[in-house]
């Protein structure tokens, strides 16, 4: 006796020629596809299961690609797009003091924040990324431009011991950052992190209120911390601990934060981040450019830290190419370690998206191709010249694959991108406004 049975339906179905759902670790699922309805995933089954058992109003067949999850960006600076190349070859701090805190100081505006995240967005979606963990001022106006795009985040809220064009007052910046966070606190896609410079631009009290507001909130901290090398010797000299040992001290290493850099570490500085459940954000290309030094990244992974992937900002990269950037991390790995076996492409694969969901607070949403969770995916084309023969699709995307061969894109379940073309931005206003920028920060360097 048969049993006909009514197909569910649902709003889409990606056919790919391979799945790489992440969980479980470096599987890969042949000729598989993914059901999404209401922005959520609902099945990740064999195709033609898929085709027998969903009545899809629009389904996507690629049968030379690869299926993932959007990668996550855990550390950025996308104003700093309209940055890109004003400064280069210098070390952390002529860099950052002589140049980028002048111009910025110059520019530094509701209309620079829009116009330097709509073109990170743009950038960001054509290289597949779908997350980003915003780090810079105007949180306000970040998160309603992330909003606008439909793009997903984690803005800062800054605090830092100087006056900027966003906040006078160590007050200032408290009061507005609540304001900020009330206004997103209950958003699907924009939410919220405390943003505190780094330990040499924050007090004690300025720490501590925050571990308060953290605890209360429930929201992370994200925050630059053991980047370099004079960083951790002046700490030692003028305070007698290093930076790691004074947040310690101000109940600050936890669960919540979100580590970045972190090129100077003790292996007991390690363990006491594996025992805490720190999450570090390794960000290779802007240490490499910066010579801030390396992150033991495979002694990281080890000892049980969850590592996430960060391009930095452009004004230090000078791109945010996740590929590249999740590359670079798992080359540098081994170099460091002496172990070619370190930080292999399923781990790094796993750091540039799950481990970054992780270390937002969002594993429960995006990173992995799970049932449940949102449609934050992005579609590889492995068909092309550069990813032939296809031996390993998980080494290929780590080892071979570049941005470049990024042909879709969906974030919760919507198309950002499609066959290489965005959506809804126009790329041609995007490139012109990125000129008329180039041409006033011209001038005022000239000034």
């Amino acid at each position: 006796m048969t049993h006909d049975r009514t197909p569910e339906a649902c709003d889409l179905l990606i056919e790919a020629g391979w799945v790489v759902p992440v969980v479980p670790h470096g599987v890969v699922l042949e000729d598989h596809a993914v059901a999404v309805r209401n922005g959520e995933i609902v099945a990740v089954l064999p195709t033609r299961e898929a085709r027998a058992r969903f009545n899809a109003a629009e389904t996507v067949s690629r049968p030379d690609a690869a299926l993932i999850p959007g990668l996550v960006n855990a550390h950025t600076h996308n104003p700093m797009t309209l940055l890109r190349g004003i400064a280069d070859d210098l070390p952390l701090m002529e860099w950052l003091q002589g140049h980028i805190w002048p111009v910025e100081g110059a520019v530094m505006g509701p209309e620079f924040i829009e116009d330097g995240i709509t073109l990170a967005i743009a950038e960001m979606l054509r290289g597949g990324t779908t997350c980003a963990n915003e780090n810079y001022f105007f949180p306000d106006v970040q998160a309603a431009v992330y909003k606008q795009h439909g793009f997903r985040a984690r803005v800062g809220l800054p605090v830092i011991d100087f006056p900027t064009a966003w906040a006078k007052t160590s007050e200032e910046y408290f009061e507005r950052a609540g304001e900020v966070h009330d206004q997103w606190r209950d958003d699907p896609l924009v939410a919220t992190t405390f943003a505190p410079h780094a330990p040499y631009t924050v007090s004690d009290e300025n720490f501590e209120r925050i571990r308060m507001l953290s605890d209360q909130l429930d929201i992370p901290v994200h925050l630059h911390t053991h980047e370099t090398a004079h960083e951790v010797s002046e700490s030692h000299a003028k305070l007698g601990q290093r930076p790691i040992a004074r947040l310690d001290r101000l109940g600050l290493i936890n669960d919540r934060l979100i580590a970045v850099h972190m090129t100077q570490l003790t292996d007991a500085e390690i363990a006491l981040c594996a025992q805490r459940g720190v999450s570090v954000v390794h960000c290779p290309e802007s240490n490499l450019k910066l010579a801030s030094g390396f992150c033991p990244v495979g002694k990281l992974v080890k000892a049980g830290v969850n590592v996430a992937i960060g391009t930095d900002g452009c004004a230090s990269n000078n791109d945010l190419d996740m590929f590249g950037e999740t590359r670079t991390a798992a080359l540098l790995a081994k170099a460091v370690a002496e172990d070619a076996s370190a930080f292999d492409a399923a781990t790094a694969l796993h750091a540039a998206t799950l481990g970054g969901a992780r270390a937002l607070g969002f594993e429960g949403k995006i990173g992995s191709i799970e049932p449940g969770k949102q449609a934050d995916l992005v579609c590889v084309d492995l068909g092309q010249i550069e990813t032939q023969p296809l031996h390993h699709v998980v080494s290929q995307l780590i080892y071979a694959t570049g941005r470049h061969h990024v042909s879709d894109v969906w974030i919760a379940g919507r198309a950002k991108l499609r066959e290489r073309m965005l959506v809804d931005m126009d790329a041609a206003a995007l490139v012109a406004n990125a000129r008329q920028w180039r041409e006033r920060i011209a001038a005022i360097r000239l000034t």
